[in-house]
């Protein structure tokens, strides 16, 4: 069994674990950046959520925490952590054993993102990332968004599932949502399109508001 270098194609994509108590546990890796992610659908119920960068450093894992809904006082330090692969499976050293479920494919946007821009009155409003910031983690089959401050340390919110993108339709199967967990077990659809190496986002929010967004990829924003 070896240590597994995150920052290879071996590791880029989804993986998936059951906890002890039954709990789904979701980690997307992306562009070095992560999160790790527990929760029930079935139950309805966000459990934590934590998420930041990621290196590797002398065998471990580093991450850079930019959220942690259980602790806190962890963002904006590094946490070093241990993960295994064998056979296809990591485990973490909670005693999670994780299966991939995808390798960064077949959706179009994976990859980690930020918002940068919004529609207003037909006008488009820029979006500087800082602090405070939202962000779109995805694989080729599962999305998360997360908004959060690093400064404050203050988490404001996250949701989270299965999705695709096919002929200029993405589409969010929520299986965690939260703020609002009466969202789990809906879908949304909306259009998109990759321009000028952003994506633009067009569509009805989980609150049925039109929005219409543009997302930047954080490592050519250099976040």
């Amino acid at each position: 069994m070896a240590a597994v270098d995150w920052q290879t194609p071996q590791a880029e994509g989804a993986w998936q674990a059951q906890d002890k108590d039954g709990n789904s546990v979701s980690l997307i890796l992306a562009d070095g950046h992560y999160a790790l992610t527990t929760f029930n659908a079935p139950a309805r119920k966000f459990i934590s959520a934590r998420g930041g960068k990621y290196q590797v450093r002398d065998g471990f894992i580093v991450e850079t925490v930019e959220f942690n809904t259980l602790n806190p006082q962890q963002v904006g330090t590094d946490q070093k952590t241990v993960r295994w692969v064998t056979s296809g499976q990591v485990i973490d050293a909670d005693g999670n054993t994780f299966s991939r479920t995808d390798d960064g494919g077949p959706g179009q946007l994976a990859g980690a993102w930020v918002i940068t821009g919004r529609m207003n009155n037909n006008e488009l409003r820029a979006m500087t990332p800082g602090a405070r910031r939202t962000m779109k983690i995805l694989s080729g089959t599962r999305f998360q968004w997360i908004a959060y401050n690093v400064e404050t340390k203050e988490f404001s919110g996250t949701g989270g599932g299965t999705y695709t993108s096919v002929n200029g339709k993405y589409t969010e199967n929520i299986e965690f949502f939260s703020r609002d967990n009466s969202r789990v077990g809906a879908s949304l659809s909306f259009d998109f399109a990759i321009e000028n190496k952003t994506w633009r986002h067009k569509g009805l929010s989980s609150k049925g508001e039109p929005i219409d967004e543009v997302w930047s990829r954080r490592r050519l924003i250099g976040l």
